[in-house]
């Protein structure tokens, strides 16, 4: 029995393939600290825990494929919160922002069909593309200059008759990459030129530091039709296990379209939908506290690498990710000797082989990405353990 092109050609996640190590790890009675994923250790708002206390139906039953309207039209709120103004049927709501995105992927591009991407990307637009047939075109940024965006050249090379979107993370997952609206403004000249979509994940949109501040695919004047937006509460919220995103549109077609997908699958979480409704009146303050925070433990990471001789990395400006060169050939096999060879007081630390999230062969081998979204407390704890181990490692590798 042979199994599919698509069952062959999926990658395995970067970030869990090597969770079997780390379990094993803690069989040995060995505590891991996981800076290897986004899972923010930030309480979920109780206003959200509490929808899920109080839910009472007796038939928990389908909801609209669209979303439920409540939460449709609060999410208008929200949105014109940071100067995104929509209409209801702008806006379809998904099961997790990974429903979106690859809704997003489908409806532009047939199989065979191409979608530009700068690298390093969410490993998992990967997995996507490889589910729907569809290439990812890798458009190289480098660690050494911040993960920029290429020159306008660069874009042109790689579209063809068979480009049909540009993909980008902002902020971005795994660089930490904020993108301005100049920079924007670029990319979608080039959508313009050519009769491209860009597809937007603006998922940590709330996650930005040191000033700056987010700007949106779908602010963008005279872009309506090319401008595709997706987005998820996971880390908004810190509820990744809720499993609730959206995909924005103010293309009619586009819209219509990802519908009858939508359909298809029936719809999305009824309760957790409640439940991210309830943190559509958040304050300010609650964003401004946990922002405040991220940026903390940024600047504690970022400091802690640069004092490490031979690591290289730019400090990231959002999201709660940073990507680190290291002065050794293979990052993974390093995450796998911290793993099974070495602990401080029987402690020891998981990262993310940076390689996994490079779509050309042989970049990010030397490069880790490590998610800081643990209390200060233990993120002091795990950088001490994380360059002890470096140096460890060097010395006999």
């Amino acid at each position: 029995m042979k199994l599919s092109e698509r069952a062959q050609n999926v990658q395995a996640s970067p970030i869990r393939k090597l969770m079997p190590y780390a379990q094993t790890a803690k069989k040995r009675g060995i505590k891991v600290y996981h800076l290897n994923i986004g899972q923010p250790d930030i309480p979920t708002p109780p206003e959200m825990i509490n929808e899920y206390h109080k839910f009472s139906d007796q038939v928990l039953a389908y909801g609209p494929s669209q979303g439920l309207e409540v939460y449709q039209e609060n999410l208008i709120l929200y949105y014109k919160k940071h100067g995104i103004n929509l209409e209801t049927k702008d806006i379809i709501v998904t099961t997790a922002g990974s429903e979106a995105i690859t809704f997003a992927m489908i409806v532009v591009a047939n199989a065979g069909d191409e979608i530009i991407v700068p690298e390093p990307f969410y490993t998992n637009y990967n997995g996507f593309a490889t589910m729907a047939s569809i290439k990812l075109r890798a458009i190289t940024t480098h660690a050494e200059d911040g993960f920029a965006l290429p020159d306008d050249s660069a874009f042109e090379a790689l579209i063809s008759d068979k480009t049909k979107a540009i993909m980008l993370c902002n902020p971005g997952n795994p660089t930490g990459a904020v993108y301005s609206k100049a920079e924007l403004t670029r990319i979608a000249n080039i959508c313009r030129k050519h009769e491209l979509f860009l597809i937007s994940d603006e998922v940590y949109r709330e996650f930005i530091y040191d000033g700056l501040s987010h700007s949106s695919v779908l602010s963008l004047p005279d872009f309506d039709d090319n401008a595709i937006m997706v987005d998820s509460v996971s880390k908004r919220y810190s509820a990744c296990g809720a499993r609730i995103g959206c995909i924005i549109s103010r293309n009619r077609a586009v819209m219509e379209a990802t519908l009858k997908f939508a359909q298809a699958r029936l719809c999305p979480p009824t309760v957790d939908q409640l439940a991210a409704n309830a943190c559509i009146f958040l304050p300010d303050s609650y964003f401004s506290g946990i922002v405040a925070e991220y940026q903390a433990r940024r600047d504690l990471v970022y400091n802690e690498l640069c004092a490490m001789e031979g690591v290289m990395c730019k400090k990231p400006a959002g999201a709660f990710y940073i990507i680190a060169k290291l002065p050794i050939a293979d990052a993974e096999d390093f995450v796998i000797w911290m793993l099974t060879e070495f602990a401080i007081d029987g402690e020891t630390v998981m990262s993310a082989p940076a390689q996994g999230f490079y779509a050309t062969d042989g970049l990010g081998k030397d490069e880790l990405r490590l998610a800081y979204i643990l209390n200060q407390q233990d993120l002091k704890k795990a950088m001490y353990i994380f360059g002890e181990g470096l140096k460890a490692y060097q010395k006999i590798h």
